[in-house]
């Protein structure tokens, strides 16, 4: 009976989470966040100028509308975004590689720029000026798409991503004790770059940080000092881990 009880919690927990996703993505408001930032130059981006880009509020709501994304010369992406020796199939940015910025342009990374201990520090890319939407090439075909913000305007923010407790689905099962299960990424916290326009959100409202998760406002955050808590991932990673 115990056995039986356990895999019952089991399976009710994974649902807890699938039917939480489903309770969110229709009311979650969408915004792009770069959790570990990584600066992107484009080269042949007119300099000291910018231009305004239609990023969708809510694609499961037609009445959410849309809002203005700030696109210029300097950017940021996520490192997990960038892979200088990537592994087969690898659909984000690599040196010679293509991608889409979300609701922008393709660019095509040509150079890669490290610090002394050869950390990567900043991408060097070009764009495609006639890719965006209702351009030229905006039928153009590449691989990926990621998100990004803009050096100039993103807010800084601390961003808690917190993640199950323990490393094993039955920390009861097995040797040793739940003790001995517990999860060292339960919680980490990054610093992050933030569109801009979540600045104004608001604690109990339910926003999208595209293709990461669902997140919300901490009730410590303050206008001085923005923080982000993660409720849950877009996909279930320890069913991903599980395959694996």
């Amino acid at each position: 009976a115990t056995g039986v009880t356990k895999y019952k919690a089991l399976t009710e927990f994974a649902l807890f989470e699938h039917t939480l996703r489903g309770a969110l993505n229709p009311i979650a408001t969408r915004r792009m966040a770069v959790l570990k930032p990584i600066k992107l130059v484009i080269t042949n981006y007119p300099e000291g100028e910018s231009e305004e880009l239609d990023a969708i509020n809510n694609p499961e709501d037609e009445n959410a509308g849309t809002r203005k994304v700030i696109f210029g010369p300097e950017l940021y992406i996520d490192q997990d975004d960038f892979a200088e020796i990537p592994p087969p199939k690898y659909r984000r940015l690599k040196p010679d590689g293509e991608v889409r910025l979300k609701y922008g342009y393709i660019i095509k990374c040509e150079a890669v720029i490290k610090d002394d201990d050869g950390n990567v520090v900043e991408l060097r890319c070009t764009y495609d000026n006639e890719s965006k939407r209702g351009g030229a090439n905006a039928g153009r075909k590449v691989k990926g798409t990621i998100h990004w913000t803009n050096a100039q305007t993103a807010i800084d923010a601390e961003v808690r991503l917190y993640d199950r407790l323990f490393n094993a689905e039955d920390p009861d099962a097995g040797e040793g004790g739940f003790i001995d299960h517990l999860n060292p990424d339960s919680l980490q916290v990054v610093q992050a770059k933030l569109e801009p326009t979540l600045a104004d959100a608001k604690p109990g409202e339910p926003i999208q940080f595209e293709r990461l998760g669902y997140f919300c406002v901490d009730q410590d955050s303050t206008s001085e000092k923005h923080i982000f808590n993660r409720t849950i991932t877009l996909r279930d990673g320890w069913a991903k881990q599980k395959k694996a």
